[in-house]
């Protein structure tokens, strides 16, 4: 499988490889305030080249304290996003409710938040070692993505610089076509939500500094 442009080699099984200092690492997906997206697909290669394929993910939720620019203390844990090394690429397809489009976002880490992730930040309120443990991603209108490295001991998010970042849509996706078969007459048949109407009101699209 190649992501991002990049062949990571023959993938290894998890059982060769072994866990970060504590255990797996989660990655999670919001959007600012009633501007909703659905992450459908994610395609990860780690550190030890163990290729990961998600379908079954955590909802993408929307922050209510994510108005006009980014919240950068959003936290969130996660249930099924979970890797066991810190990620070389990877690839994700979404919806973008607000937009009516799909989109396919594909990005490289650089080995600086790798190394930040594996080591300890601190200690958390229950006098536990802290870590860089979790990867945020903020879905935005225009296909804007921001991500971050959460704290597991609390805080501000470190914002991470990718090595490199392509977001595409319409007939130019490729990872993603055919992958997510978005009905947007269907998820807003009688339009916008009365919630996202009064978030966008008097505003210009895309409704703030993402």
């Amino acid at each position: 499988m190649t992501l991002s442009g990049c062949h990571s080699g023959l993938p290894t099984t998890p059982e060769e490889t072994g866990e970060m200092p504590y255990g797996k690492w989660g990655f999670a997906f919001f959007t600012p305030k009633a501007l909703p997206a659905r992450v459908t697909y994610v395609g990860i290669i780690d550190a030890k080249k163990i290729l990961y394929s998600f379908r079954n993910l955590d909802s993408t939720n929307d922050d209510y304290s994510t108005i006009d620019h980014w919240n950068n203390r959003y936290m969130r844990f996660t249930q099924f996003n979970k890797a066991l090394h810190p990620p070389v690429v990877m690839m994700f397809c979404w919806d973008s409710i607000i937009d009516r489009k799909t989109y396919e976002t594909r990005i490289t880490f650089p080995e600086s938040m790798r190394r930040k992730m594996n080591l300890s930040t601190g200690i958390d309120m229950f006098g536990e070692k802290a870590w860089y443990s979790t990867i945020v991603f903020g879905l935005a209108p225009e296909g804007k993505i921001r991500i971050w490295l959460q704290n597991s001991g609390g805080g501000d998010n470190l914002p991470v610089e990718p090595t490199l970042i392509t977001t595409l849509s319409g007939d130019k996706l490729d990872g993603c076509k055919g992958i997510t078969l978005a009905n947007f007459d269907y998820d807003i048949p009688d339009g916008y939500s009365q919630e996202t109407i009064d978030a966008i009101k008097g505003k210009t699209y895309p409704y703030g500094d993402w």
